[in-house]
């Protein structure tokens, strides 16, 4: 029986609301828990955050925390590598379900994702030879500073040094050898940065000159999933609360998580 072309089309329609429907119900937690797999995309290379270790198997306190994260959800945890400028970008493409990665929530990076409450914290700091003489932004015009692109290191330096000589670098990894050989002596970076440039070329005797900036961390997923968002800011808050997020922090920065991290999360 052929049926009316007017029914047809109702027909047609009642299945894409359907459709529709479903799609609107489908979420990324749903598709993550279905996967088996958790995707973190985390940039390699940060000293104590994400680096390899002996076995060539990713380590540190990022990547710890995206495993109990996995743990958590009852999940295998996948690492997708990424460069420093590429964790938002790998994010959006859907080839990460979030970003564990060293990123300081701030209002420009919040336009183009969400961020969980902060579940640890950076400090940035400009660092460079003993005899050198730094003492704030000022005293870096004329003066090449090395720091990591696509970073808050980046945004910041670029807007208070007026005058320096910005030299950006891909990833960590980069900027720690280009110090190490002697392409930059001024470096705006992290306290454990300094520390393996120091360990590598100790006749160097970089200290730090001042410190910038004590940035919270958050946990980056994309926009339109709040479910996934509330449960990860639980995940976060009961870990916090519970001093296991903590441990994992001292275990590889040998020191407590800053204040600013818990307070921001009570918030």
């Amino acid at each position: 029986m052929t049926l009316p072309r007017s029914l047809l089309r109702t027909t047609f329609a009642a299945a894409l609301l359907a459709c529709s429907a479903h799609a609107a119900q489908a979420d990324q937690l749903d598709d993550i828990r279905k996967s088996g797999k958790l995707r973190v995309a985390v940039a390699i290379g940060i000293p104590l955050f994400s680096f390899t270790d002996a076995a060539m198997e990713p380590t540190g306190s990022d990547v710890e925390t995206a495993r109990e994260l996995a743990r958590g959800l009852g999940v295998k945890l996948e690492v997708v590598p990424v460069t420093t400028a590429a964790r938002i970008s790998t994010l959006q493409a859907r080839r990460a379900d979030m970003t564990i990665s060293v990123m300081s929530i701030t209002e420009e990076r919040a336009k183009v994702v969400d961020f969980s409450v902060p579940y640890a914290a950076i400090t940035i700091i400009t660092a460079a030879p003993r005899d050198v003489k730094i003492a704030g932004y000022a005293d870096l015009a004329g003066k090449r500073i090395g720091l990591t692109r696509a970073t808050t290191n980046d945004t910041l330096t670029t807007k208070e040094a007026k005058g320096a000589e910005i030299m950006r670098y891909e990833d960590d990894a980069t900027l720690i050898t280009s110090a190490v050989t002697g392409q930059v002596n001024i470096f705006s970076a992290t306290p454990s940065t300094m520390d393996e440039i120091n360990r590598r070329a100790p006749g160097k005797n970089f200290e730090i000159k001042f410190s910038q900036l004590d940035s919270p961390l958050g946990i980056a997923l994309n926009k339109g999933e709040p479910r996934l968002k509330e449960w990860v800011d639980r995940w976060v808050s009961a870990n916090l609360e519970s001093g296991k997020l903590n441990q994992i922090y001292r275990k590889y920065h040998g020191r407590d998580m800053p204040n600013v991290v818990v307070k921001t999360a009570q918030n």
